[in-house]
């Protein structure tokens, strides 16, 4: 997902890039409103973050041009804090108004939510849909099988703990299952072909983890 953000502040930049980056977004960066349009007109842009308060073109009326070309969502920054100037962002065309300061994690959720990404969790550039049951790498469907897709998604759910193959066989393929251990090898093997050997570590003797990949 391409993700604009503007704002006159290089620090606020540099923090949100780092935010949204380290959700596996692509983000592109301007300092004015000026700026931001033209970057909004060479790119594929799937929402643009933007600051009211911008030199050469405002916050305001870029939105209004975003909306006049497009579909794409608008996430209006604010230090205003007055009802009525978050009507006049809504009646621009914004989707969403946050006022500063505000934590960089909640505006996440906002622009997760906005693009319906509420039931997606992103690995590195591993991306999990639990509404398609699909797994993504680079935007890229990997056609996982229905028992590595729950392998995925239970070891997502424990995240940087050990868990056992007596627990994964218990989770993905039931209480009642009989066969071989040596089956969530097998499984594992091939899930990690698809989304890369990094991301899922071999504990010998105990079992697997899912590890965040290092920057």
């Amino acid at each position: 997902m391409n993700i604009l953000i503007a704002d006159d502040e290089p620090f606020m930049l540099k923090i949100l890039k780092a935010y949204f980056e380290k959700e596996a977004f692509h983000t592109f960066l301007a300092q004015d409103g000026e700026e931001a349009l033209n970057i909004f007109y060479s790119n594929n842009i799937h929402l643009a973050v933007l600051d009211w308060m911008m030199p050469k073109v405002n916050g305001i009326e870029v939105c209004k041009e975003i909306k006049k070309q497009s579909k794409t969502k608008v996430l209006m920054l604010t230090a205003k804090g007055e009802d009525e100037d978050e009507l006049i962002a809504l009646q621009s065309g914004a989707d969403e108004y946050v006022s500063k300061p505000f934590d960089p994690r909640i505006l996440i959720l906002r622009v997760k939510k906005l693009l319906h990404m509420d039931n997606q969790i992103a690995i590195g550039n591993i991306k999990v849909d639990i509404d398609s049951q699909k797994i993504f790498r680079d935007e890229t469907d990997l056609q996982a099988t229905n028992k590595e897709f729950h392998l995925m998604r239970y070891l997502i759910e424990n995240k940087g703990i050990i868990v056992s193959r007596k627990a994964l066989l218990d989770r993905i393929w039931g209480f009642d299952y009989f066969g071989e251990e040596r089956t969530v090898d097998t499984h594992i093997r091939r899930l990690r072909a698809k989304i890369g050997d990094h991301l899922i570590r071999t504990h010998r003797g105990m079992g697997y983890s899912l590890e965040e990949p290092h920057e």
